[in-house]
């Protein structure tokens, strides 16, 4: 599968889960929505029920009160008295909770504006006429009674309950309807949603095997791949350390192999050097004996002869060429010694070990605080982590640099270098600053080539230093480079594991 293929497919279904989570969280919303609505439809419901129940009961009080009226008025018993007073001290109540309830709907609430009056004159009727039944004036009483003011009154009040009865009637029609339309709603909704989460948890599990086969499938892919690159990387590596031996090997026959027709020719330099008395005096002697002069004394061979102007420039000359042929000796053999060195270094093996890295460093500030006073040179260490790495690598690396560090300062201008460190995700990163002339940007990757240097030459030594330095930090599992631009000082930076085990020691020796 390619990885055009794979990348779309992967967004097809992170579109497809996108969408399902839109649709669910709507029908979700919906579904709150729905459920709500059906609550509040029901509860009106229940509403109209408890103001049909009120309207009942209010009318159930006056006609209670009509009755234990009249039946006081038939027996004149003090217990008919007694009820209607009950009956309508639970009136009032009764009618200002119905106003309560139906206080929301204007046509109510018109209704029982107009109910109440007439129940208040009809109840003050009852009362008079009980009053005058018990102050024996029975006459007066039952013609009240036998009046059609007060039927009529009853009956207004009777026609006022049935239509209130009649409109909460209506609203109980329309209410329930919508509670059950609510609820159709709401279950449907429900209904759509659970399928829907049926449907994306099949196309979920789907796409989940989907991937799981093609990771599997990747993996065991890789899995081969692995076995392959790490087959060839083993080879590869075997071929590379076989190479760096043989490399090694060569250069340090190679290396010793140049030092003996040096040492030869150093030996007959340096017989040439005795023999230059010995030709020059005799070249002294002999210019003598043609002008006659005297001879020279037996025993003035340890002095210099007196020669003619053509021999003196050629007893310079000769004396000239024999000091050049003895420093590039010199300098040959140097460059052999380093590169012994070299050999001796790559086939030794490393040694990890607890650095306390503050203490390394400041034992080779104390070697070099010669040169840094000559220079004019403060060193400043800074807080360094400790680490597990090779000793003797260690100092090689950080001698080298804080050596390079003094010998290129800008002459007269008072040097501050610093060395400094600190760790991160498991490695060792230190860095070494100096205020000196500094490096060429375009030399930046020459300075660590073997046998090559960068800028002025006016000092000595022989481009190996820096090399040496890099393949060090490289064989101890890190990495090294430099910031610096001319005239600004240089910082060169080493980053190296903090716990540098036996698991990859000489790895690349």
């Amino acid at each position: 599968m390619t990885p055009d293929v794979t990348r779309r497919r992967a967004i097809g279904q992170i579109l497809l889960l996108a969408a399902g989570l839109v649709v669910l969280t709507v029908i979700s919303a919906g579904s709150v929505y729905l459920v709500n609505k059906a609550r509040d439809d029901a509860r009106w419901v229940l509403h109209t029920v408890e103001v049909e129940n009120q309207i009942s009961f209010s009318q159930l009080q006056l006609q209670r009160a009509e009755s234990t009226e009249r039946g006081y008025l038939s027996t004149l018993l003090p217990d008919f008295q007694i009820d209607f007073e009950k009956a309508a001290s639970l009136l009032t109540p009764a009618l200002k909770r119905l106003g309560a309830l139906a206080g929301d709907n204007p046509i109510q609430k018109r209704l029982l504006d107009e109910m109440l009056p007439l129940v208040n004159q009809q109840i003050e009727e009852f009362r008079k006429a009980i009053e005058l039944a018990r102050t024996q004036r029975m006459d007066d009483a039952t013609r009240i009674v036998r009046e059609d003011i007060g039927r009529d009154t009853m009956n207004h009040i009777d026609d006022l309950a049935g239509q209130m009865r009649a409109e909460e009637d209506r609203l109980f029609i329309e209410r329930t309807t919508n509670a059950d339309r609510s609820q159709t709603l709401a279950a449907s909704m429900t209904g759509i949603g659970s399928g829907f989460v049926v449907v994306l948890a099949a196309i979920s599990i789907f796409l989940v095997r989907r991937s799981a086969r093609a990771r599997d499938n990747a993996e065991a892919r890789l899995r081969d791949n692995n076995l392959n690159l790490e087959a060839t990387v083993d080879e590869r590596t075997a071929d590379l350390r076989e190479a760096n031996n043989e490399i090694q090997r060569f250069a340090y026959i190679v290396s010793h192999d140049l030092r003996s027709p040096l040492v030869n020719i150093m030996g007959f330099t340096s017989e040439l050097e005795e023999l230059r008395g010995d030709i020059f005096r005799r070249i002294a002697t002999l210019g003598r004996d043609a002008a006659s002069a005297p001879l020279v004394p037996a025993d003035a061979s340890d002095t210099e002869p007196v020669l003619d102007d053509d021999d003196k420039q050629l007893s310079q000359d000769f004396t000239e060429a024999l000091g050049f042929i003895k420093s590039s000796i010199a300098k040959m053999d140097r460059l052999i010694t380093a590169i012994l060195n070299l050999t001796r270094e790559g086939r030794r093996e490393f040694e990890p070990v607890r650095i306390d890295t503050r203490e390394l460093i400041e034992g080779i500030v104390a070697t070099v605080a010669h040169q840094a006073a000559d220079a004019n040179a403060q060193i400043h260490i800074e807080p360094l982590p400790e680490i597990i790495s090779d000793r003797l690598a260690i100092e090689q690396i950080f001698s080298n640099l804080i050596d390079n560090a003094i010998k290129y300062l800008k002459p007269g201008v008072p040097g501050e270098i610093s060395v400094r460190g600190r760790t991160k995700l498991g490695f060792a990163i230190f860095e070494i600053a100096d205020n000196g002339r500094g490096i060429d940007p375009r030399d930046h990757q020459r300075i660590f080539d073997l046998f090559r240097r960068a800028g002025t030459q006016d000092k000595p030594g022989q481009g190996i230093g820096l090399a040496h330095v890099r393949a060090l930090v490289r064989r101890l599992g890190g990495t090294m480079s430099v910031a610096s631009d001319l005239h600004n000082g240089s910082t060169f930076t080493i980053t190296l594991p903090i716990g540098w085990t036996a698991s990859n020691r000489n790895r690349d020796s």
